[in-house]
């Protein structure tokens, strides 16, 4: 390194690595975190803001510890737990000496490198998940035998799944001495899908978390960052300023400048600091892309040439692949690789594999690559990859899509698939697949192959309803317009195609699909036996209970020759759910026999959707105790299994469990959040907007209410699912009949009400029946109120469901009351109450008793009727139906009866303690953040946080907001959470 003195005017520097500078508070909470092990540690920024030299620090701090490290490629066909298999081949300690046992057999596949040290092979499991949770095992006993204290990886955002899966195994052991995590990734580059969101947003308790959130680098940070790589000399307050405003403190951006600079002889020492050049004229690069390409173009040709070859590779390759890809000798290839290294481009490791240093270089070098070039080095990349072994049949496929060569593409992207689905990554295996089908010309049948695979392959996605289930539907719908395809062949891809069209809520669509599958599929019975089962589900088309019926029969015919428990399980459990909707009283004896737990992954898998089926299948009889029992056990297992899209299905359905029963608390909030969760369904979307609905209309905000149960009745009328749009109909009746409109009532419930008496399936009609007669009644048409109501009762003859009967109560009170028998109907309403009450479904029984007590009073039982009137009024009120308390108190007031008074909003006192809202705001007070900001920060108004600090104040008895985060400080108020989310 160059030592200018001040009469070295005009000399220009040498460049050395810069110094690990702006970082302190960050490496003392890594290391304070890590102290306290086990511990879980995320390191989050974007591109070039310091990650992995904040990492590299702390792993040359010569404290004692085993570390495992390891790298995530960039690309997202990257090989499945690639980065867990690199992190391990990195140790130093011969695998023999290990205390492993037979379980570590599993590993022999992912080490082959080992097979004489490894105990042998254990032999293979037909389910491909069970398979995966072994070799989870296996590495885990590998980790632990290491004695390993810390698992690091980084460049989280572009693990694959199975990677991500293991990592969240991993923390589900940590408790029982596993080793510490330190992730780190780009918050800007993980899907909203991604497993890392887990990692991220539910940690483990007992553990210690720690997130650091690296900001760009201050202006003074910045100066000490350069000065460190020219020779500890001050730089001038221009040239700062210049750097700083020109690559926004982003220290990789910083580093790459400088080096561009100093290679161009833009620097120079002059009167004691370093200053730059033709400050006008010549412009710094704003991006490390434009540093990175005029750096390599001051390279030889044969050096630039290897940069574009490794470019293309994207991940670490040995001198031989790169060679190849280059075009070049490997004695050329070799001393190109020195060069690139000794320029700071390229950067290996103790395997002899060359990467670049840093991503976006790579990056800069590719896309600078002619379009016409790209195809010749991926074909050559392709091909020199075809000599590694095992091969990576993920990164071939990609090379060979890039190089145009169709045929090695797709049968690379085919084996990938198979890879991937073996090992659950049934994400990637979509994508590789789907890719092929939109941007491949291939023959009809292998196209077919490839739809029925795809199709396959997305049914086993766990995550929730995402673009990937849209790409999928809409590539198998164009794969169907293929010319030439068989009957057996568009059979095989509508089977799939009609079940993912059930998940994403296009009910109408999916039976169109299945029916027109099931003709053709008697080559596959059970595919033929699970497509028949779905037909029998009633939830659309214009067929009536008996059609469904008999195709669940045939479904059973079939099933009877099954000699697969999985595949009878399957089907039995479908069976059940399809009986339950359509009311018939058997499925109570097929559930009966239902196990609560599987053998393997996939069963377990299968008996938690079975298990969410029937709970959503007994919260429409009215056996809630029930529906209760089984969503749990749906829950527990999906959770176990970390199948997300399942347990959205399972919360939202406990949500609509404890609205029935009266469980009100918290679940304005949980509708809004499952809303959020389930936007791209739109099945489930529309449950939870319902579930909002109920809310609005129960408050008293008729407005939302209305809106939100219109958008519930159409958009589920337009998707076909005709039992959605049961419940909103009927509460738009109820409504429109608080205005005196029994004929816009009667409108919208006459669709619904076709829709039940063509298919004869009754208990649908729980809410709409009544709300029908009602409107008929105040049409004055009593005689088709009783027919309606005739109707109902034949439709539940047999039957037991406790809701729907306990709706044939209600129907009966209104006729009676319509009739003027007052004495009978008060009689009846307490019938209905009674009835509610044992479900129990409390809201709907105060509604009767609300009733009863109003045919009290018009039978002349005045202060009975008034006494009990005040009761709902006090009783709804506290559920939170306080629309319907506030109907009762009017007509309290009507009768002359005083209204009690009751506690009316806002959070009760707490005297001199601080409330949870103070103290949210006191903490941001503490963090230095101003008025605005906490106002933005916990949405809301200003006025509100001026109130509640000066409400802490007041209570804290200091009157400034440092005297308050002092004294908040000092008595404890909250503890300090370990983050650095804020830090900058």
């Amino acid at each position: 390194m160059l030592d200018p003195s001040p009469e070295d005017d005009g000399t220009a520097p040498t460049v050395s690595t810069p110094q690990f500078v702006g970082r302190d508070r960050e490496m003392a909470a890594l290391r304070g975190a890590l102290a306290r092990p086990p511990a879980i540690v995320l390191v989050e920024g974007e591109a070039g803001i310091g990650k992995s030299r904040l990492l590299r620090e702390w792993l040359a701090a010569p404290e004692r510890r085993t570390a495992l490290v390891s790298v995530c490629p960039p690309l997202r066909e990257s090989l499945t737990l690639g980065p867990i298999v690199d992190a391990f081949r990195g140790i130093d300690r011969p695998v023999s000496r290990l205390r492993l046992t037979e379980l570590a057999g599993a590993l022999q596949p992912l080490f082959p490198e080992w097979s004489a040290d490894l105990p042998p092979a254990l032999p293979p499991l037909d389910d491909a998940k069970a398979a995966r949770h072994r070799l989870f095992r296996a590495l885990d006993e590998l980790l632990r035998a290491l004695r390993v204290d810390v698992l690091v990886l980084e460049d989280a955002h572009w693990a694959d799944e199975v990677t991500l899966e293991f990592l969240l195994f991993v923390t589900s052991r940590q408790q029982s001495h596993g080793p510490s995590l330190v992730i780190s990734y780009r918050p800007e580059e993980v899907d909203d899908g991604s497993l890392l969101l887990r990692l991220t947003s539910r940690l483990p308790a007992g553990v210690t978390q720690l997130r650091i959130a690296l900001a760009p680098m201050r202006a003074d940070d910045t100066a000490a960052l350069v000065s460190s790589m020219l020779d500890g000399n001050p730089i001038s307050q221009e040239f700062t300023t210049f750097m700083h405003e020109r690559t926004g403190g982003v220290p990789l951006a910083l580093e790459e400048s400088v080096r561009l600079m100093c290679d161009r002889a833009d620097l120079v020492f002059r009167d004691g600091q370093w200053v730059r050049l033709k400050l006008r004229e010549l412009q710094v690069p704003p991006t490390v892309r434009d540093s990175t390409r005029e750096r390599v173009s001051r390279l030889s040709p044969t050096a630039q040439q290897v940069l574009r070859a490794a470019a293309t590779l994207a991940e670490r390759s040995s001198v031989a692949t790169i060679a190849m890809t280059a075009g070049l000798s490997p004695a050329a290839c070799s001393g190109a690789v020195a060069e690139a290294a000794s320029a700071g481009v390229l950067d290996g490791d103790d395997r002899g594999r060359w990467r670049f240093r840093h991503v976006l270089a790579a990056t800069a070098v590719y896309e600078a690559i002619p379009l016409t070039d790209r195809r010749h080095f991926h074909l050559l990349a392709g091909r020199a990859l075809e000599h590694v072994h095992p091969p990576a049949v993920a990164r071939l496929a990609h090379h060979f899509r890039e190089a145009g060569e169709t045929r090695s593409w797709a049968r690379y992207a085919e084996q990938g698939a198979e890879l991937a689905m073996a090992s659950g990554d049934h994400t990637k295996a979509v994508d590789l697949l789907v890719d092929l089908m939109s941007r491949a010309v291939l023959p009809p049948v292998d196209r077919a192959r490839v739809a029925r695979i795809a199709g396959v392959a997305a049914l086993g996605r766990r995550e929730p309803v995402d673009g990937v289930y849209h790409r999928v539907i809409r590539t198998l719908r164009s794969v169907l317009e293929t010319p030439g395809l068989s009957a057996r062949q568009q059979a095989e891809i509508r089977n799939p195609l009609g079940r993912l069209l059930i998940t994403g809520g296009e009910a109408q669509a999916a039976l169109s699909e299945l029916e027109q599958a099931v003709a053709n599929l008697d080559h596959d019975p059970v595919e033929a036996a699970r497509a028949m089962t779905y037909l029998g589900w009633a939830y659309a088309g214009p067929w009536p209970a008996s059609t469904h019926r008999r195709w669940l029969d045939r479904a059973a015919e079939l099933t009877a020759e099954f000699d697969s428990p999985a595949e009878r399980l399957n089907l039995a459990g479908n069976r059940a759910a399809a009986l339950l909707m359509l009311g018939e009283e058997e499925a109570w004896d097929v559930v009966a026999d239902l196990p609560v737990d599987g053998a393997t992954a996939a069963e377990r898998l299968d008996v938690a959707r079975i298990h969410a089926n029937i709970g959503t299948g007994a919260l429409i009889w009215g056996r809630y105790a029930d529906a209760e029992e089984h969503l749990a056990v749906a829950l527990r297992l999906a959770d176990a299994e970390q199948a997300f899209r399942l347990h959205h299905n399972v919360r939202l359905e406990q949500a609509n469990l404890a609205w029935l029963t009266g469980r009100w608390e918290g679940l304005a909030e949980r509708s809004a959040a499952l809303a959020d969760a389930d936007r791209d369904r739109p099945a489930h979307y529309l449950g939870s907007i319902r579930l909002a609905a109920r809310l609005a209309a129960a408050a008293g905000r008729r407005r939302a209410a209305e809106e939100q149960f219109r958008l519930v009745l159409e958009e589920s009328a337009r998707l076909g699912a005709a039992d959605d749009t049961m419940e909103a109909a009927a509460a738009l009746a109820r409504l429109w009949l608080t205005d005196g409109n029994s004929g816009r009532a009667l409108q919208i419930t006459n669709e619904p009400m076709d829709t039940v008496r063509r298919k004869g399936i009754w208990i649908w009609a729980t809410d709409l029946v009544p709300a029908r007669i009602e409107a008929h009644l105040a049409a004055g048409d009593r005689k088709a109120a009783t027919r309606l109501g005739d109707q109902f009762a034949r439709g539940l003859r047999g039957r037991t469901a406790p809701a729907p009967r306990a709706a044939l109560t209600v129907c009966r009170a209104l006729l009676l009351a319509a009739a003027g028998d007052h004495g009978r109907a008060a009689t009846a309403w307490d019938r209905a109450a009674r009835a509610w009450s044992a479900l129990p479904r409390p809201y709907d029984a105060m509604l009767a008793r609300e009733r009863q007590a109003e045919a009290l009073v018009a039978h002349g039982q005045f202060d009975q009727g008034r006494e009990l009137l005040a009761t709902q009024y006090e009783q709804l009120f506290r559920l939170g139906a306080r629309g319907d308390a506030d109907r009762v108190a009017q007509r309290l007031r009507e009768h002359g009866a005083e209204v009690p008074r009751l506690w009316r909003g806002g959070r009760r006192g707490y005297g001199d303690e601080l409330s949870p809202r103070e103290l949210d705001v006191v903490q941001l007070v503490v963090a230095g953040k101003t008025n605005r900001e906490i106002s933005r920060i916990l949405a809301k108004s200003p006025a509100t946080v001026d109130q509640q600090l000066r409400a802490a104040m007041r209570k804290l008895k200091v009157s400034s907001r440092t005297a308050l985060a002092v004294k908040a400080v000092e008595a404890g108020v909250f503890a300090e959470e370990d983050s650095l989310d804020d830090a900058s």
